[in-house]
């Protein structure tokens, strides 16, 4: 991560509750939860310094509507496990390091309303199929992938 705004003591809502071990996740910045504060239903994570590799457990949200992680450095290929985030409607992965195909589950997903994978090195995307760019009043962009 970036670094102080992620730990500042005296940013509590978004600083020091990573770091506390009894405060919950859906307190901490970035991470939305539903109603019953239970199940991650957002999160949004760009421009935040993360880099590694983006792990297969994501698949695990079941929940999660949002998945953003935009201009990052998040390296390797995109889970495959994401393709079953069938609650998901706006994922943005543009502005990373992915490389390889983009999981064949994408272009199963019935919600996704919004997809951004630009400015990858995603080799092979033609299983993805076009989506209504209007419906958040932004670019779907899967193409420009180099």
């Amino acid at each position: 991560a970036k670094g102080a705004e992620w730990t500042d003591p005296g940013n509590e809502k978004e600083g020091s509750l990573w770091l506390d071990e009894y405060a919950s996740y859906c307190d901490w910045k970035g991470v939305t939860c539903d109603k019953d504060m239970r199940h991650v239903t957002k999160l949004q994570l760009s421009n935040n310094g993360l880099s590694g590799r983006l792990s297969e457990s994501t698949g695990n949200l079941t929940f999660i509507e949002v998945l953003d992680l935009s201009d990052n450095d998040i390296k390797g290929s995109i889970p495959t496990e994401l393709g079953l985030l069938k609650n998901l409607t706006y994922l943005r992965l543009s502005y990373n390091a992915f490389t390889g195909a983009a999981p064949e589950g994408l272009g199963e997903m019935k919600g996704l309303e919004l997809l951004q994978l630009h400015s990858n090195r995603i080799s092979e995307i033609s299983l993805i199929p076009r989506l209504d760019n209007s419906i958040h009043g932004q670019s779907t962009f899967v193409t420009d992938c180099g």
